[in-house]
Parts: C-alpha cells; structure tokens; sequence
C-alpha cells in the first residue's frame, strides 16, 4: 500500500509540524514572560532605591542647598552593598556618586542611554559597561523633574543567571512534545486506511468509473460513517442528474412548442438552450440565415442588449432573486416588431426572450393613429368659426352687437377646442409615451401652492375656500408637469361643478414604504352614484350640455387617471356623506 504510506507519511508530518510551531510559540512566549518577569523584580528593587534616595534628598534639601556632603548616608540606608546610586541634574551634572569619591570631576551624563529615556518617560534603563569605574551595570533611572536619581546593580554572574528563565519548563514541554509524537503516530495509521479508501472513491466517482461495492466500504469509525454517507450522497446525485437530463429534454421539448423565442446562456455567453423560434426570430431581425443562438451578440439592432449585458456581467454586485437586473427594448424591422427581455440571474447565467409582438403593435398603433384621427375631426367646427369670422368680413355695416356675439362666440368654439386638442395629445403621451416624461423628486405642495396661485382668481370669483394640509417635506418621484395637471383639473372640475361658497381640502392622510396617500374633496353638490363609476372615461358626461356650457373638454378626470397611473399609483372617487366628492389616490416614493 505505497499510496496509503505516503499519505499517512504526509498528514503525520503535517500533524507534528503543526504541533511543533505551536508547542515553539508557547516555549518563547513562558520564556520571554518568566524574564520578563525577573526583570521586573529587578527594576523594582532598583525603584524602591530610588524612591528611598528621593525623600532623603527632599527631606535633607540637598539639591536646593546643593549640599550632597551627607549623601553617602545613602550606602547605610540600602542592604544591597552592590548598588550604586548617582544623582544627576537636568543639565547631566553628577552631583553625587556613591561608587565615586571624586565625583565632581565625572564627565556630563546628559547623553546616557538611560537618562534619555528617563528624560522623556520618566524612567529609563541600560545594560552597559561604566567607563568611570571599570564595571557592567544594570542602570535603572527615575526623573523627578529638577534631577535624575540613578540605581544601578553590578551586572555579575549572579545577576545574569537571576534574569535567565528556568529551562525545567524547556525540558517538561520537550517530554510533552515526545508523547503527542507517538499518539499521532497511532491516529494518522488508522486515519489513513479510511482516507485511502475516500480518495480512492473520490477520484473514481470523478472519472465516472464504475465503483465496486468492496471499494464503497469503509472502516467502522467516524471516518467511515462519513465515506458511507458521501457514497449515499453520491449515489443520490446520480439519480438526480438523470432526472435532470430528462427534464432538461422536456424543457427543451416545451420551448420549442412555445410561440416565443428563448434562449439560455451560461456568464461567458456560450448558449445552453434555444429553440427553434429564438433561431427563427434572431434570422428575421438580422435579415441573415443562422443557426447559431450566439449570433445575436453581433446584431447591430441589438447592441443595447450587448451593452447591458457587458456592463452587468462586469458588476461584482451581487443580485437578488427578488431585484434581477433586466432590459426589455423593442425592434421595428421590416414592418414586423418584435419584443426583446433579456434577465441576468444571481449566479451571472442570463436568458433572453424575444416576442412577435407585430399584431398588438399594430393594433396599437391604430388606436393612436385612431385618437389622432378624432383629434383631426375635432377641428371641423374650425368651419362655423371660419363661417362666422366671413360673415363679419362681407358685411361690415352689421350691427355691433351683433358683430360682438359673432365674435364672442366664434373666441369660445376657439378656445374650447384648443384646450380639447390639448387634452386629447396629453392623454395619448400619457397612455403611450410615458417613458418620455421626466421622473425626478418633486415636492407636493409646491406644486399644489403653484396650482392654486394660477386659479386664485376663479376660487376667489366663487367663494371657495382651499385648505392644504400638506407636510412641506412630501415628495414623490415623478414628473411635475403631469403632478400639476393632476391637481390643476381637479380644482377646476370643483370650480365648474360643484358650486359656490365651497371649500376644498387637500391632505395627505396617510403613507407606507412605497407610497404616499391623498385626499382630494370638495363640499359640493356631488356626483349621482349611477354616474360615479364613469367619470373616469374619456368623454363621459353626466349631463350632456354640461361640459360644453361650463368650458370642459370632458378629458380632465381621465387625464387625472392616467397620470396617477403612469405614477405608479391608483385612484378612486366617492360621495361624502355630509356631501361633496372626495378622490383617493396614491403617489409612488420611488
């Protein structure tokens, strides 16, 4: 068993490296920390000298006398006869030296290892041999801010082997150390027949080799619990790629039944499934024969897919299944439209779908061209106003009077028919070019304030009293050209209709996450139930004279519809039961 000998050579040696760093790194750690520790000891003896020579010199007044005659009373009150004291001013003057009688002639110790330090943290200390006496100090000095107090210790035998660490500790680490080498020894044998025999099934499972079941049992410990379970593990995986092989060909059997075309791509853009109509649709956009899903990254109509595509699968952002990025455009060529989606999903795979849309797009462009149509026709009473405006010319001599209701009511059709056009182009850019309007943040009762300074006037002519309770920080996403309409025709509609002597509250009543709820209600006459469920469709009139006497264009309520739709929001009306009609509607955050 070579293969198994190797390994159990390779995870033993990977064992006891690992031990012996760790039993290393505790070593140096007790051995820096017991010296560390006698260090410590040591400095403390030295400290407490020098808190002794400190309150002989405070008590005596020495340095104010500069009188340092009595010092030597210092070497009786230490019990160590092997340490030194020096007293040293902030100039690195020596004033007194217990190791040296002629200590006024000492050389300046500004420049010592351990008065720079002491000089600035307060205490400092060396190892070092003195040029004035011949002999290796430990040196531990304190700054007590007019003059250093030095305590040195003769650095002999004795006091080296004192600050040495014990090497008992070296010694019961090693026989530790002795033992977990045989019991690692014991647990790579046994470990290694159980990984043996996993790898050797791993590697056979990889290369999809039949496995013999010898080959799938394992010792009876934990190990080989683990190898029985990857084995069942394994086995189970094997069925369900099977499984979805065959669901893979009926996916692929109910694409090719689907009217759409779809296809699936792995990160790097290499197809995984098309059929047959994704082939068919990227041919027909293309005006080339292929048969290659691939192709469509190199049609020129679709390089804004291509482009989405590149930028998203760059992004290191990672999606969420409820937020997929996705890009839907669509194509006009050769008089057939088509719609293409196309969704990245969280593991970076995207599909592309595209749809023959051609039927409901032209559908929908007859619609337009259908509203543009009425618009056109709208402009034939253009003729009575024309016939009036003739009238006037080929008869100058007409009574004034007359001449003035000519006039008036030729301004009237004019202007009525003006605001009509008008109406009808906002209704269709809202239902069929929404994506033209701007959307940025706008404050509500900015617009509203706005809205009701134009109107002044009318509300004033009426005696309608509007009330805003409006918080001035609202703001919704949208457009405020379309937000001003909103409101602009729903104050007018009170001005036409309800009455006068009314008043007309605006509020936001209520709001969520994603929306803010509002209230728009007047005090006046109301709308009849029967006819509350209309009054949103174009040219719906409760009384038919209604709109036309009273200067309407009867699009005003479905402008306000759409527009709150187009807002992401709904709307909906009511009659009060003190009377007057309220909206509720919904404005989006985002």
């Amino acid at each position: 068993m070579p293969l198994e000998r190797s390994f159990r050579r390779k995870i033993f040696y990977y064992f006891i490296a690992v031990f012996f760093i760790f039993t290393l790194a505790i070593l140096l750690f007790q051995l820096n920390r017991e010296k560390q520790y006698k260090v410590s000891q040591l400095e403390n003896t030295l400290e407490n000298v020098c808190e002794i020579s400190q309150n002989y010199i405070e008590h005596y007044n020495l340095f104010e006398t500069n009188n340092f005659n009595n010092a030597n009373v210092l070497k009786y009150l230490v019990p160590q006869k092997n340490i030194r004291i020096t007293v040293i001013d902030k100039k690195g003057v020596v004033l007194y030296d217990s190791f040296v009688d002629d200590y006024q002639n000492m050389e300046n110790h500004i420049n010592r290892p351990e008065i720079q330090k002491a000089l600035y943290s307060e205490i400092g200390s060396n190892i070092r041999h003195s040029a004035t006496t011949g002999q290796d100090f430990y040196y531990y000095a304190r700054n007590y801010g007019e003059y250093f107090v030095r305590t040195a210790m003769v650095y002999n035998v004795a006091v080296e082997n004192f600050l040495k660490a014990e090497k008992y500790f070296l010694f019961f680490v090693l026989a530790i150390f002795v033992g977990i080498w045989l019991i690692i020894n014991s647990l790579t044998k046994h470990l290694s027949i159980s990984i043996t025999k996993l790898k050797d099934f791993a590697v056979k499972a990889g290369r999809n080799e039949v496995i013999d079941e010898n080959e799938s049992q394992f010792p009876d410990n934990e190990l080989g619990e683990i190898g029985s379970q990857i084995v069942k593990i394994y086995n189970n995986l094997s069925k369900a790629k099977n499984n979805v092989a065959l669901e893979k060909d009926r996916l692929f059997n109910h694409m090719n039944i689907l009217n759409e075309g779809i296809a699936f791509f792995k990160p790097n853009k290499e197809k995984m499934l098309a059929n047959s109509h994704f082939i068919q649709y990227i041919s027909m956009i293309s005006d080339t024969s292929t048969i290659s899903a691939e192709y469509i990254f190199s049609i020129p109509e679709l390089k804004d897919i291509n482009k989405f595509l590149d930028e998203t699968l760059a992004s290191e952002t990672e999606f969420q299944s409820n937020d997929l990025p996705q890009l839907e455009m669509t194509i006009n060529k050769n008089e057939r439209y088509f719609k293409v989606l196309c969704i990245v999903f969280a593991d970076k795979s995207f599909e592309v779908l595209i749809t023959d849309i051609t039927r409901p797009e032209k559908r929908r462009l007859l619609k337009q061209q259908l509203t543009s149509n009425i618009a056109h026709e709208l402009k034939t009473p253009l003729a009575s106003i024309k016939g009036y405006i003739e009238t006037l010319m080929s008869n100058p001599d007409i009574e004034v009077e007359k001449q003035q209701y000519f006039i008036h009511k030729a301004h009237g059709q004019a202007e009525r028919l003006n605001l009509l056009l008008n109406d009808i182009s906002l209704l269709n850019n809202i239902e069929d070019a929404g994506e033209l309007f701007e959307i940025k943040p706008v404050n509500i009762k900015s617009i509203i304030s706005d809205v009701r300074e134009n109107l002044e006037s009318r509300l004033t002519e009426k005696n309608i009293k509007c009330i805003l309770n409006i918080d001035e920080n609202i703001v919704v996403k949208g457009n405020d050209s379309l937000l001003s309409s909103v409101f602009q025709n729903l104050m007018e509609n009170s001005i036409n209709y309800a009455g006068e002597n009314i008043s007309i509250e605006i509020k936001n009543y209520m709001e969520d996450k994603k929306f803010h709820y509002f209230s728009y209600s007047d005090s006046g006459v109301g709308i009849p139930e029967e006819h509350l469920h209309r009054i949103f469709e174009r040219f719906y009139r409760i009384d038919s004279g209604r709109t036309r006497e009273q200067g309407g264009t009867g699009l005003g309520l479905s402008i306000v519809k759409n527009a709150i739709q187009l807002h992401k929001g709904k709307i909906s009306a009511r009659n009060k039961p003190e009377g007057g009609i309220e909206f509720l509607f919904t404005l989006s955050k985002k």
